[in-house]
């Protein structure tokens, strides 16, 4: 997977190239991340990005020219590896909620534009004449889009083969399945009084595999009704439910 960003603040994107298991990956040329700096296509001596938004009102919007030069430079810099028609994504409140559906459908492709936005936005324009698809990584206000671009590079990065030691981890993560996780344990056994399900040390994987659905069960449906209302519940989930002392919403 190439991914390519346009960002003013290109340093934010060590955190990923640098640490934890995306690092790993960059390292291993499983995947790659080049950097492009729209103030690297601007023609004035400040370098300018931005100007005031037609109409009034606060704040400054990005301009088209420098943002489409650097997005055709990143297409090229693309196509120059093999990767002939990468999907451009502007990261945008505006855009289609972010869910692991669609991070699994992305980790198809073999390459992708992330288009970072700051101040109020980006001209309209620009969006209109080059971008594939609008996300939204969270339904809270951030200063600009590097930092829903990690997450949704790091979240796409986990479904890469490869990039985790154990694939299985990314099988079991939360919303894989519909669900949310399980609870985890390690040692010591008891802390503070605090001691690890019996069903976890007994070695009976069967038990201990329905006890884990079990709970994801009773998570996904005590925190996310939302997503607890779209499962069609087997009889199996809803007997495992019914033994905790909670009803089927099915």
């Amino acid at each position: 997977m190439i991914f390519s960003v346009i960002s003013i603040f290109p340093e934010m994107f060590a955190a990923i190239i640098n640490y934890g298991i995306t690092r790993r990956a960059f390292d291993n040329n499983i995947c790659s991340l080049m950097t492009i700096n729209p103030r690297d296509f601007t023609t004035d001596p400040y370098r300018r990005i931005d100007d005031k938004a037609y109409g009034g009102g606060a704040g400054m919007v990005m301009k088209v020219e420098p943002l489409e030069l650097a997005l055709k430079a990143g297409l090229k810099a693309q196509a120059e590896i093999g990767v002939a028609n990468p999907l451009k994504i502007y990261l945008s409140p505006q855009g289609e909620p972010l869910n692991q559906e669609m991070v699994n459908d992305l980790a198809n492709c073999e390459g992708m534009v992330l288009v970072c936005g700051r101040y109020e936005g980006v001209d309209e324009r620009f969006i209109e004449r080059n971008i594939d698809l609008e996300i939204c990584v969270t339904d809270t206000v951030v200063s600009g889009g590097e930092l829903p671009a990690m997450m949704l590079i790091d979240s796409i990065m986990r479904q890469i083969p490869g990039v985790l030691n154990d694939q299985e981890s990314a099988i079991n993560d939360s919303f894989m399945n519909g669900l949310l996780d399980y609870p985890h344990y390690t040692t010591p056994r008891e802390y503070e009084g605090m001691k690890v399900p019996e069903v976890l040390l007994n070695g009976n994987h069967e038990q201990i595999k329905k006890w884990r659905l079990q709970m994801s069960l009773l998570r996904t449906k005590l925190r996310r009704a939302d997503l607890f209302k779209k499962r069609n519940l087997t009889k199996i989930e809803s007997r495992l439910l019914e033994e905790v002392g909670t009803r089927s919403e099915g």
